[in-house]
Parts: C-alpha cells; sequence; structure tokens
C-alpha cells in the first residue's frame, strides 16, 4: 500500500467534527434547556396579569362598568392620551424617578460599604450583622414602615428627643417626608445587596487584593480599580433589581405619608396609579398607569444591560 493509499484510509475512517457554527449554537441552547421549566412558570403567572392589564387599559373601565350599569366602551388609546395629557402625571413621574434614583444610589452604597466592612471584621461582628441585616430584609414593609414613624413621631419617638427638635413633624414638610421614606427603603434594602456583593468579594482570590495592597493602593483604590470591575456583572444584577424594586415603592409611601402626603406633594407613581384605579373608580386609567410604568422599567434595563454589551461585559 502505498503512502497515498494510506492517507485516504485514515482520512475516511477520521471521524468529521463537527463545524463550530454547530457546536456553539448547541453551547448556547443549553442554558435555555435548562431554565424553561422556570421560563414556562414564569409565563404563566406574569403572561396573563400583563395581557389583562393591558387590555382594561383600552377601555373605559369604572365602576359603573364593574356593577353592570353601563356598558363597557372601547377607547383605544384614550386613557393613555388622558394620562400624558395630565400635568400632575408629570410632576409626580419626575418625583419618582427623583426619589428612585436616591433610593437605589443610597442602597447600594450602603450596601456596598458594609459588605466590605464584612469582609474586615471576626467572625462574632460579621454574625451579627448578617443576623440583624436579616431580621431587616425579612421584616414586612408595612411593620418596618410603621416602627420608623413611631421613630420619627413629632410627640412620643426617640430621634426628635435625641436631636433636640421637639415636635418637629417629618412626614409634613414634602422633602423631609421623601427622605423618612428613602431610610426606610435603604433600611429593607441594603441586605440584599450587602449578601450579593460580599459573595463576591469572597470569590476574589485573595491574591490579587494583597497584591493591590501591596502596591500601596488605598480600600478605596482597591475597590473602585481591582473589586468593581471584578464584580460588574453582580453590580449590574443589584442595580437592576434596586432600580425595580425602588421605582415601584408603594407600601412605604402610602403608609409613612397616609397615602401621598399633604396635598399629593409625595405622591409615585404606584400610589399615583392606586389612586385613579381603586380613590377614584377609574381602572381604564390606572391600569393604563401601570403599563407605563412597566415599559419605562423594561426601557431602563434593557438600556443599561445594551450599554455594559457596547462595552464587552459579559453578563
Amino acid at each position: 500500500m502505498t503512502v497515498t493509499d494510506t492517507a485516504v484510509v485514515e482520512k475516511r475512517t477520521t471521524p468529521s467534527t463537527p463545524p463550530p457554527r454547530r457546536r456553539r449554537s448547541r453551547a448556547g441552547r443549553t442554558p435555555w434547556l435548562y431554565l424553561a421549566p422556570a421560563l414556562v412558570v414564569l409565563a404563566a403567572l406574569l403572561a396573563y396579569p400583563v395581557y389583562q392589564l393591558g387590555l382594561i387599559s383600552l377601555f373605559r373601565y369604572t365602576q359603573a362598568q364593574v356593577s353592570g350599569g353601563e356598558p363597557t366602551a372601547f377607547q383605544g388609546f384614550g386613557n393613555y392620551a388622558d394620562v400624558f395629557s395630565d400635568d400632575q402625571f408629570w410632576q409626580v413621574l419626575s418625583s419618582t424617578v427623583v426619589f428612585a434614583a436616591a433610593c437605589v444610589v443610597s442602597t447600594l452604597a450602603v450596601g456596598c460599604a458594609l459588605a466590605v466592612l464584612l469582609t474586615r471584621v471576626r467572625a462574632v461582628p460579621r454574625l451579627a450583622l448578617m443576623l440583624a441585616a436579616m431580621g431587616a430584609w425579612a421584616t414586612p414593609a408595612v411593620t418596618g414602615s410603621t416602627v420608623w414613624l413611631f421613630l420619627f413621631d413629632p410627640d412620643f419617638g426617640p430621634v426628635n428627643r435625641l436631636l433636640g427638635l421637639g415636635d418637629h413633624s417629618w412626614t409634613y414638610g414634602r422633602l423631609s417626608a421623601f427622605f423618612l421614606v428613602l431610610l426606610e427603603v435603604v433600611w429593607c434594602s441594603f441586605p440584599f445587596v450587602m449578601v450579593t456583593v460580599y459573595a463576591g468579594i469572597r470569590s476574589v482570590p485573595s491574591e490579587v487584593l494583597e497584591a493591590a495592597a501591596l502596591d500601596g493602593a488605598s480600600q478605596w483604590r482597591i475597590w473602585r480599580s481591582v473589586l468593581a470591575p471584578m464584580l460588574r456583572p453582580i453590580l449590574v444584577v443589584v442595580t437592576i433589581q434596586s432600580v425595580i424594586w425602588d421605582f415601584k415603592v408603594f407600601t412605604q409611601i402610602y403608609v409613612m405619608t397616609n397615602g401621598g402626603g399633604i396635598a399629593g406633594q409625595n405622591l409615585v407613581l404606584n400610589v399615583y396609579a392606586y389612586q385613579q384605579a381603586f380613590a377614584s373608580s377609574q381602572y381604564g386609567l390606572g391600569s393604563a398607569i401601570g403599563v407605563v410604568m412597566l415599559l419605562i422599567l423594561l426601557a431602563v434595563t434593557l438600556v443599561y444591560l445594551r450599554l455594559l454589551r457596547r462595552q464587552g461585559e459579559e453578563l
């Protein structure tokens, strides 16, 4: 057998390797197969309510239609036109955006700072801090809001006594009421950020941190130049989650400002939609506000992820 014949036989008997594209496509489908059961459950739980929300927003649906006194009238985008032509909606939207941004920044700052602190203290203080944070996280929003109202109560609250403010009412002024609610929101939200970021820090190789410390980097420089870039996928998750939570805050505002403050000065979109839907019995109008909130949150999340993808981040 000649050398040429041997090469032909080896070529026939050697199994052909699949093309790289097919391998990548199979590897790309595998995670979705694992996620398929959870996605089916989420679709069943979320798709129908969102569909009903969008459907009601297209009709004139008030208490008269609910009780059967009047027929349901299709309005198309009439409810949305009423929402966007209402000056109060734009005022509430701007207040919601500013308040949610302040809550997100404060929550991330407190959570990340305490996560770094957890890596610097001994086991007993670390356990105490973790238990305290889990207690704050597990407290229902209504209970936490009531406790914070008592702490800042003008007559019996200990905060005014410690600060010497007398009978100062924190919920009377617009900014002070928003600040009080912000403290409660951060208090019940920072544990998620703290625990998630702490788990990410523990996964960073200690040699990297030791090398940065030997180079003379300060703790702030280590966080900014070493930890933050390595923890960016985790920070993306906690940021998006915080944006969603804080943008749709309802319980804290409703309980602590008695339904939106004096003359609605502390309204946010979620409370505003509740007032329109249930207090005014304008269910179609309230549903339209809910759809607008959903679209805003989807847009913010998609834009944020797109910017990270342009920077070459793997999420």
